[in-house]
This record gives structure tokens, sequence and C-alpha cells, in this order.
């Protein structure tokens, strides 16, 4: 028994050695080497710090909208609904997605609406749309800012990240890099 007893804590010592300051102490330093030091890569516009690989949320007709996010893209709190797609507060909230995009872009169908536009992502936190999302929102945008739909394609285009070595994932746009260059375009005219 007593040995028994004895190599427990041995091993209890042994783990929080490791996982209690080994790993953390390792992760720190492979942090250390990221983008922003492991705080997060940013990117500081006209005085304004932005988080590029963090959600952000665009309402105004002048700019792309994002994916919605289920904690209001708060990165303190990732997470998604954890509300099934019968579930009738779900469907609701999915129903107000649908009805608000439908009043800020007349003229597009119902079906025409890809499904990133009005579902949040499993973290709440995604930075990127879909292709489609973004050009489904071009005529909306042209009109208001007074650019022509082929520039605004032409734009979306440019931010197009294709798949991870060519196979893995969708292509996509981070929307944030999207509306900074927006912004931008409309500066040089």
């Amino acid at each position: 028994m007593k040995n028994t007893l004895t190599t427990a804590i041995r091993l209890t010592l042994v783990c929080i050695g490791c996982f209690c300051f080994l790993f953390p102490l390792l992760i720190w330093g492979i942090a250390q080497l990221s983008p922003g030091n492991g705080k997060g890569e940013t990117q500081l516009v006209n005085g304004h710090t932005y988080y590029v690989n963090v959600g952000q949320q665009f309402t105004s007709d002048r700019y792309f909208w994002s994916r919605p996010s289920a904690v209001n893209y708060n990165a303190a709190g990732s997470a998604g609904s954890n509300k099934g797609p019968s579930n009738p507060e779900y469907l609701e909230t999915v129903q107000q997605r649908i009805d608000t995009f439908l009043v800020h872009n007349p003229g597009i169908g119902r079906e025409a609406i890809p499904v990133d536009l009005i579902t949040a992502s499993g973290s709440g936190l995604d930075p990127h749309l879909s292709v489609q999302g973004a050009l489904v929102q071009v005529k909306r945008i042209g009109k208001v800012r007074g650019l022509s739909e082929s520039e605004l394609r032409k734009l979306v285009e440019k931010h197009t990240e294709k798949p991870l070595l060519g196979l893995f994932g969708p292509e996509r746009i981070n929307v944030l890099q999207l509306n900074l260059e927006l912004d931008q375009a409309i500066k040089n005219k």
C-alpha cells in the first residue's frame, strides 16, 4: 500500500511539473514566434487597431457584412449557439437574419443567400466569408458607394484566398481586409 501511494504521489508531482509548468512554457515559447507574439495578429488603420483573425461586426450598407456571431464577436467568449437546427429559438434567429438581409439587399431572392451569411460559425469569431457571401452583397455596396459592380467583383477576386495547398477547405475572403481596402479605394478615387 505504501509503495503504491508513494508512486501515485510521485506521478502527481511529475504531472504537475509537466502540465502546469513545462507545457505552458513550451506553448508560450511557440507563441512568441507567431505574428503578434501570441497576442494575435493586429493591423493599425487610422489609429484604430483591428484583430485580423477575429471576426468584426459590419452592419452598414457601405460594407461587406461578416458572418454572424453567436457571441457578438467577443473573442473572450468564443462559442457557438449550441442550439440544434430544429430549435424554435434558433430558427427564429435565422429567420430574422434572412429578413434583415433581404431588406438591405432588395432584388436578392431568399434562395440566393449563402448559408454563411445567416448562420454563425462554431467559434462565433470566423473572420472569413465565402466568395458567394461577398458577391451577393456587391449590388448593395455598389449602389451605396457609387462603385460599379465590376470594380467590386475585382476587389472580391483580389481578396479571395485559395484553399490550403490547393486542396484543403473552400475559397474564402477575410471580410476585414476586404472592407479596409474598400475604404482605401474610395479615398484614392
